[in-house]
């Protein structure tokens, strides 16, 4: 009868103790890994995310209440001291009625513009600006205000230029800027063709995270490439300093699955 095989011997050079090393090394680590540290260290990374998460959902929505409530209560300071006494809940009730002025002041913009339409609205309008314009300080400032007024409201149609956004190389070559494209360039500066080119196209570039600041630069329409991305969304890219990018897909699917350059009728080869 043959003897069972005998386990092989360890080996010689292998020092004493080295094997129950290992296992205590090899038991530890797992440990390790499941439980994911020390369970101070576990429960304090979950306080924080939790934090944070709490945070990043009700930081924005009460920063935006504030402002809003800090505009109501701004406009009802200008126009409830205006409000005839029987027309102010103010005088006799025992609380404030927040947003009465906001209401009251939208009514009468909305009255205004109706009563402009008509040939009286439009005769005192006329004389209106007139008397603006004949005063000569306060002509410069009453015509660029209006100006400014004007372009906002005509460029808030879907179909006007201020609803395109596009990307022109700035400030150097191979570095591409966000622009909001505002409409085509015309009059003397049309007529000057710069570098040769007649077709421009005016575009506002905003300079970080201060929208109002910027430049406005007149470019070829060749030059300028169109996305298929919203004002708001450039904004949002904008402000914050290119950390909330607008979802692709997202665009893709508004979009019907075209090409930012087809929702423009863009050519890729000339990028017009």
């Amino acid at each position: 009868m043959n003897a069972p095989p005998s386990s092989p011997d360890p080996d010689p050079r292998r020092p004493l103790g080295a094997e129950a090393t290992e296992a205590q090394l090899t038991e530890g680590l797992k440990r390790l890994a499941s439980d994911g540290g020390k369970p101070g260290w576990h429960l304090g990374w979950r306080i924080r995310n939790a934090f944070f998460t709490g945070l990043v959902i009700v930081g924005p929505v009460t920063i935006t209440l504030w402002i809003m409530w800090g505009v109501i209560h701004w406009i009802d300071a200008w126009i409830k001291p205006l409000l005839p006494t029987s027309f102010n809940p103010d005088t006799y009730l025992p609380f404030p009625v927040p947003g009465l002025g906001l209401v009251v002041a939208v009514v009468g913009l909305t009255l205004i513009g109706a009563l402009a339409a008509n040939l009286l609205g439009r005769t005192l309008v006329s004389s209106g600006e007139l008397m603006m314009s004949r005063t000569p300080v306060v002509r410069n400032v009453y015509g660029a205000i209006k100006q400014i007024f004007e372009s906002v409201i005509s460029t808030a149609g879907p179909n006007q230029s201020f609803q395109k956004v596009g990307m022109i190389e700035f400030p150097s070559k191979g570095i591409w800027s966000l622009v909001f494209v505002t409409g085509e360039t015309t009059g003397e500066i049309q007529d000057a063709r710069p570098g040769g080119e007649s077709d421009l196209l005016t575009v506002f570039m905003p300079t970080g995270i201060v929208p109002p600041a910027g430049f406005i630069c007149f470019v070829p329409r060749s030059s300028v490439v169109f996305l298929s991305m919203s004002v708001e969304e450039a904004a949002k890219i904008i402000l914050s300093g290119g950390i909330v990018m607008p979802d692709i897909e997202k665009l893709k699917r508004l979009g019907g699955g075209a090409t930012p350059a087809s929702l423009f009728g863009v050519s890729r080869g000339k990028r017009s």
